[in-house]
């Protein structure tokens, strides 16, 4: 038997600093899979709001009979949105104080539709798709019309109701 001096711990064998170093690791790699998982499952309980009223502009800058382009800023942005954080849309002055408000996506795949004044019909790019100038459907692959925002006129100023992008599981 081996004498052990007071300065001295015990011997430690391979075999247990690799049992050790094994278990360290299956720790780190467990704790580092693992807070995902409760951010996944905890997101629920620290779920923001999806919807906020957004003001795009004032009514003077969208002229009777017209369709023009705006956007306005997502208000639950992250810093590194950047540029992605301003929603290009639609806006349709219909007369008098009515305006029709379109996501810019196609109902289709999402692809950017396009407005062409000359025939008054939005077209999508992407796989031919046709609305209407009143977001309705026309033709083509898309399953239904352009996807509305609510619109609201306070004084001279445009609002919407934005954040959340629509989708076809809204209409559900």
């Amino acid at each position: 038997m081996r004498e052990q001096t007071l300065t001295s711990g015990p011997d430690t064998t391979r075999r247990q600093f690799l049992t050790r170093l094994g278990v360290l690791l299956n720790v780190l790699g467990a704790t580092l899979i693992g807070i995902p998982i409760l951010g996944y499952l905890a997101a629920p309980l620290r779920r923001r709001a999806e919807q906020a009223w957004i003001p795009l502009g004032s009514v003077a800058g969208f002229p009777a009979g017209e369709t023009r382009l705006a956007q306005y800023e997502n208000p639950f942005r992250v810093p590194w949105d950047g540029v992605t954080a301003k929603i290009p849309c639609w806006v349709r002055h219909v007369e008098g104080g009515t305006f029709q408000v379109f996501a810019i996506n196609c109902a289709h795949l999402g692809c950017p539709v396009r407005w062409f004044q000359e025939s008054r019909l939005f077209l999508c790019p992407c796989h031919g798709g046709v609305y209407y100038e009143d977001g309705s459907r026309a033709s083509g692959p898309p399953p239904r019309g352009l996807f509305e925002y609510e619109v609201e006129v306070r004084g001279e100023a445009i609002w919407v109701r934005g954040g959340r992008l629509p989708t076809l599981s809204a209409d559900v």
